[in-house]
């Protein structure tokens, strides 16, 4: 079947459920699902009900669509997001980018728990992600012409949107919870990186490193959404701090900075000018 027709399914199901349309969209990454919860008038749909829909296997991710108000705003929450690592095609990766797309939803924020390169970085620090490095080796929109649902050879040379990178630092300056600002790294994982890795990583000019997102945003430009991403810092990368790496831990540390960039999110969403734009 063509995706095309697996999104048609999945977005018939998905309108027969909801009233409106979402304005904007937020994937939220491990540790990260309670934002969902200040949703106002909420509609929830299990993704395990949706057609054709990815299931993820990560602890942290529960996998809803959790749709309705934040201050007003309509509002999309993917509690979570499916990875490359679990066995599944970049193709299923991204296939709730199209889903979301196809439904009207204009703009999409990304967010993530990272591992910080930058030695100027410490847990518990939100950076901003202003480009991105894709070491992955993989691309979501490689296949026959017949199954894209957008340009084949989508510019990429602004994958996160100015404007709203310039929104999102106003709202953490007026709120005194500033951002850090850098670029953000995908390898596949599930095994972290290995010290080595970490210092190649950093002569290549990355600043932090995850296992999702990129090929999310990727697909997010082919499909003409405006994006922006934020990274939480839950730990130094291998060789930064002393210790080994769990995913226990960077649970850990996203719940307890959690509640701050579900603060700036709100903020971020609330801000009108995200959705005066085609």
């Amino acid at each position: 079947m063509l995706l095309k027709e697996q999104v048609k399914q999945s977005l018939d199901f998905i309108k027969f459920r909801i009233s409106e349309i979402p304005q904007v969209a937020v994937i939220l990454g491990s540790g990260l699902g309670t934002f969902a919860e200040s949703i106002d008038d909420a509609v929830i749909i299990s993704s395990e009900e949706i057609p054709h829909y990815p299931k993820s296997t990560v602890p942290g991710h529960s996998g809803r669509w959790v749709i309705g108000k934040i201050n007003g705003v309509q509002t999309l929450a993917v509690q979570g997001r499916v990875h490359y690592y679990e066995g599944y095609s970049l193709q299923q990766v991204t296939f709730p980018i199209h889903l979301m797309a196809s439904l009207g939803v204009k703009t999409l924020i990304v967010t993530t728990a990272c591992g910080g390169i930058n030695p100027q970085f410490k847990p518990g620090d939100l950076m901003l992600i202003t480009d991105h490095i894709n070491l992955g080796f993989g691309n979501p929109l490689i296949g026959k012409p017949e199954n894209q649902l957008g340009p084949r050879f989508p510019d990429m040379s602004h994958p996160y949107d100015s404007e709203l990178l310039r929104i999102a630092e106003s709202v953490g300056h007026e709120m005194n919870l500033p951002f850090r600002k850098g670029v953000f790294c995908w390898l596949t994982g599930p095994s972290y990186e290995t010290a080595v890795e970490v210092k190649m990583l950093q002569k290549l000019g990355a600043d932090a490193v995850s296992m999702s997102t990129v090929p999310e945003v990727i697909v997010a430009r082919q499909r003409h959404l405006h994006v922006l991403g934020i990274s939480m810092i839950t730990n130094l990368a291998t060789g930064l701090a002393k210790g080994g790496l769990s995913h226990k831990d960077v649970i850990k540390t996203a719940n307890t900075a959690g509640e701050r960039l579900g603060l700036l999110l709100k903020g971020i969403v609330s801000t009108a000018q995200l959705y005066k734009r085609s």
